[in-house]
Order: C-alpha cells, then sequence, then structure tokens
C-alpha cells in the first residue's frame, strides 16, 4: 500500500513539474511553457523577466501568461477517454501558399493561407507561438502579428493631427498620470552640463543636496568609488531631475525628505554596486559605487546581454535596436552605472528619457558609464514608477499611500518596500529576511544616522513576507498604448483607427511619451492618412 501511494505521488510531482519551473530573472519568447505554484503557463508573447504567471486571471488578455494546464486530481479509477475526433480537414487557401499551422516556426516575410485569405508574417515571435491570439485574420490580436497580403486594399482614413493630439491628452488626463508625468519631468542636458559645485545659478534641488552631501561627505560617503563617480557628476545627475529634493509643495519637511530620500539612494547604491569585501580599511556601508560596469566586464567585452530582446524580428528589437560598432562587433548592454542598467530595453528607454531619442545610448553604452549618467541612470529608476509597482520616490515623499491590497499585501510605507520595488522577485516574500535585504537595512541605518535621519521603530525595513506588487495595488495603472479592436459600423472595415491604454505592454508607445499615440495608430493602421 505504502508503495502504491508514493507510486501516486511520483506521479504527481511528474505531471505538476512537467515544464521548467518559471524563473523570475529570465525572458521568455512566445510559446515558451512553464510550471508555476501548481499550474503549468504558456508566453502569449514576449516575457520580461519578473513578468510573473498569474494563476488569477480571468481573462487571457490580462497578463503576458496563459494557463494551459493545473495539478491534477487523483482519479483511483479513471474513466477511460472518448475516441478523438478525427481532425477536420485543413482548409483550401485561396492561393498556392500554404495552409497556416499552430505552433510552426515562422520567419519574418513568410505566407501562409487562412480562411480564404493570404497573410504575411510581420512578427516571427507572434506568428510562430500556439497561441491563437495571433492566429492570422481569427485571433484578437491577428494583425500585429500579420498583414493582409495580395487582398483588395480598403478605402484610406483621414484623421487630423490636431483630433489625435487632443483624443490622447483626453486619454491621458487623470490624476494619476498627471502625477506621474510631473514626478519624471528632466531639466535640459543644456542646463545640466552647467551644474557646477557651489555654482550660484545652480538648481534648488541641487543647492540643497549640496548644503546635506558636501564634497568631504561625498568623499567619506563613498571613499572607495571609481573615478568616474564624481561629485560633480553626481550634483548634474540630481539636477536633472527636478523632483529629487525639491521645494515641498503641501507643507511637507522638504529638507527631511530629501535626507530620507538620499539615505535610501546610497544604501541601494551600496548592495548594488559595493565592493563588499570583509576586510578592508572602510566600514561595509562606505564601500559603494565600487563598481562602474558589471564586474568582470569592459567595453571590449562585445555582444553581452544581447539574446532575444535584440533580435530585430521581435518588437524589442524594433524598438530598441541593438547596435555596433565601426568594426562591425556586436556592443554589449552590460550592467553599467550606479543602477547597473541593464538590457537594451533599459538602455532604450533611459536614453530616450535623457536625449528624446532611443538610439544615442544604444549606439553609445559607454556613456552610462563614463559620464554623469552613470548616477543619473539610478536616479531615474528611483524616480521612475513601474506599474503596479509606485516608484521609490513616491514611497520616500509620501505621494503613495497603500490601499487595502497592499496591506494586504505587506505592502507598506517605509524603506522595506523600496526594496521590494528594486529586487523583491529575489530578496522578498519569504519566512526570513535574507542576506541582501540585511545588508541594505544595515547601509540605510549608517546613511541615516549620517545624515540625521530618524528611523522610527514603527518603520518596516526589512521585506519578509511582504508580497509583489498586484494589478489591485493602489499605484496600478494603464501605461502602454495598444491597438483598440473596437468595431466602428462607419470606418472602413469596421476599424476602430484608434488606440487605448493598457496595463501590459507589447511594443514602447507609452502614455508617458508625448506622442506616441499617434505612433500607435500608425503602427497599428497602417493605411491611416494623417494631415496637420
Amino acid at each position: 500500500m505504502a508503495l502504491s501511494l508514493l507510486t501516486v505521488s511520483m506521479l504527481v510531482s511528474f505531471q505538476l513539474h512537467a515544464y521548467d519551473k518559471y524563473d523570475i530573472n529570465k525572458a521568455y519568447t512566445g510559446g515558451a511553457k512553464v510550471t508555476w505554484q501548481g499550474g503549468d503557463f504558456e508566453a502569449q508573447w514576449y516575457a520580461n523577466p519578473g513578468e510573473t504567471p498569474n494563476p488569477t486571471i480571468t481573462h487571457n488578455w490580462e497578463n503576458v501568461w496563459k494557463k494551459i494546464g493545473a495539478v491534477p486530481d487523483i482519479d483511483p479509477e479513471p474513466t477511460p477517454d472518448p475516441e478523438p475526433t478525427p481532425p477536420a480537414p485543413p482548409e483550401t487557401g485561396p492561393s498556392d501558399y500554404p495552409q497556416y499551422q499552430p505552433g510552426k516556426q515562422y520567419k519574418m516575410g513568410e505566407i501562409v493561407s487562412n480562411h480564404g485569405n493570404d497573410y504575411q508574417c510581420q512578427v516571427a515571435n507572434w506568428c510562430s507561438g500556439e497561441s491563437s491570439v495571433y492566429a492570422p485574420g481569427e485571433g484578437w490580436a491577428w494583425d500585429s502579428a500579420w498583414s493582409l497580403h495580395g487582398g483588395a486594399s480598403e478605402p484610406d482614413l483621414e484623421l487630423s493631427q490636431k483630433a489625435l493630439d487632443e483624443h490622447e491628452a483626453a486619454l491621458t488626463n487623470t490624476e494619476q498620470l498627471i502625477a506621474v508625468k510631473k514626478a519624471i519631468r528632466t531639466l535640459s542636458n543644456d542646463q545640466v552640463e552647467q551644474i557646477k559645485p557651489g555654482a550660484s545659478n545652480n538648481p534648488a534641488n541641487v543647492k540643497r543636496v549640496e548644503a546635506l552631501v558636501t564634497a568631504a561627505k561625498w568623499d567619506t560617503f563613498f571613499p572607495h568609488r571609481a573615478p568616474a563617480y564624481t561629485y560633480e557628476n553626481f550634483l548634474k545627475a540630481v539636477g536633472k531631475f527636478p523632483v529629487l529634493c525639491a521645494d515641498s509643495e503641501n507643507g511637507q519637511d522638504a529638507e527631511g525628505i530629501c535626507k530620507k530620500t538620499l539615505a535610501t539612494m546610497f544604501a541601494h547604491f551600496v548592495q548594488e554596486t559595493g565592493e563588499h569585501a570583509s576586510e578592508s580599511d572602510v566600514a561595509q556601508w562606505q564601500q559603494g559605487l565600487h563598481w562602474v560596469r558589471e564586474m568582470g566586464l569592459d567595453e571590449t567585452s562585445y555582444d553581452k546581454y544581447t539574446g532575444a530582446t535584440c533580435d530585430p524580428t521581435t518588437w524589442q528589437g524594433k524598438a530598441w535596436p541593438c547596435a555596433k560598432d565601426s568594426q562591425g562587433n556586436a556592443l554589449s548592454y552590460f550592467g553599467r552605472g550606479a543602477k547597473q542598467l541593464s538590457y537594451n530595453f533599459n538602455y532604450g528607454v533611459f536614453s530616450q528619457a535623457m536625449y528624446g531619442d532611443v538610439n544615442v545610448l544604444l549606439k553609445e553604452p559607454h556613456l552610462v558609464a563614463d559620464t554623469w549618467l552613470n548616477l543619473a541612470s539610478a536616479i531615474f529608476f528611483y524616480v521612475q514608477p513601474q506599474p503596479p509597482k509606485p516608484s521609490m520616490q513616491a514611497v520616500m515623499d509620501g505621494s503613495w499611500q497603500p490601499n487595502a491590497a497592499d496591506k494586504a499585501n505587506g505592502l507598506v510605507p517605509g524603506f522595506g518596500v523600496t526594496t521590494q520595488i528594486i529586487n523583491g522577485g529575489v530578496e522578498c516574500g519569504g519566512s526570513v529576511e535574507i542576506q541582501q535585504s540585511l545588508n541594505r537595512i544595515e547601509y540605510y541605518k549608517a546613511f541615516a544616522k549620517q545624515l540625521g535621519v530618524s528611523v522610527p521603530d514603527s518603520e518596516v525595513l526589512g521585506c519578509k513576507g511582504m508580497k509583489q506588487f498586484s494589478e489591485e495595488s493602489s499605484a496600478a495603472m494603464p501605461l502602454f498604448w495598444v491597438k483598440d479592436d473596437s468595431y466602428v459600423a462607419e470606418n472602413p472595415g469596421g476599424k476602430s483607427y484608434a488606440c487605448k491604454l493598457v496595463n501590459w505592454q507589447e511594443n514602447d508607445f507609452s502614455a508617458l511619451t508625448k506622442g506616441d499615440y499617434t505612433r500607435c495608430v500608425k503602427a497599428s493602421f497602417p493605411d491611416v492618412v494623417i494631415k496637420d
């Protein structure tokens, strides 16, 4: 009897882990299958690291992962499977092109036949998945992957740029988005370059930081830093983001918030870029900013971090095209700067924020190590929200307030939730505080003491037992433009010729970038004619 029970448990275990366990630090291409929390899931499109399967979703479009199986119940007397119904013969296409086959690997440009029409593949990963979402001519998102080939063209629709701009403004005129846009506004690079230690024309937030962290203190705080992390570069990085250590607009203690902000940022600097030497002439909290490039790599380390997201047939590869140097070597997007910025999509997003052009840092990634961008990259991700996660700035200045769902997940204001925002998938949620989180707490307390920050006993400093942010979080918001598939009878083909905001990402069209609504409409409806 015992052997029988063991056999059953082994069978259940085998069924439960039919696919590799989901890895939160790994990216997955469309069609990849994983096991997570007792269920099996398939990626419907490209899944970024940290986009976790959600077993509670109701609709497949709510998450990049769709559920394809669950832990089976044990039936001691299983009912025999019914005789399978013979598959229907494939439909005959209108041409000599092959019939579309779900799951087959298609290349960009390949043409197939399906339901009486021909279709040409535009995005290889989406064309090749087994998901019905992209099945040509039938899936709800088929025209994100395919285009109609050789059919009779429909009449074009004319739209005015003014109408598109007005529609974009109306859809983004929400309290949340207005607040976020205000928080991430930046100073021009020309003005940033004028910032110097002690300069009378330095911005107000820079002057506040200078008063709290002098050049001498900078040397005390980071005595083993890499040469590129200069005090002047630090001030320039602060000046780029006016929200950091800004004057208070609602009577709050601006200096107190600034001190707490700096203690938080510096603590994370040490964990991310610290020397971490057990035997040293300085304390562990003073060993930050030691690495400006990922350990063991330099600018002659080519073709690193250039995997699936650099593939020019994927939307990521198109949105943030990876570059080569003049000798044809593939440039690398390994960790650089105080945030250890990695991957082309992060370089591209940061480049857009700094220069209004994704290509600047994709073509010259070394700038993130060699200039004031080495610290600005860290501050950018400090002030930038990542819905459903709030920004760390919002946590420190109190503009983020948890709702009931957040509180139920242990997400409350304090230093601990900033660790959840940075690296929660690795460091948070367990029954005990892991070493990385304990390090951050130690560094935070040390910098708080140096800066005169009060750390009350009630402040939650760690993140054990803290669950990840969910779409029910108070910081959740739709942030990305996608094609609106609504049917509009009066338009040619019933197409909407519009885009809508969603909380998942399948392109680089952001509600935070003015003009991206028009870009989305153009990409979604190539036949549209836009007039000034």
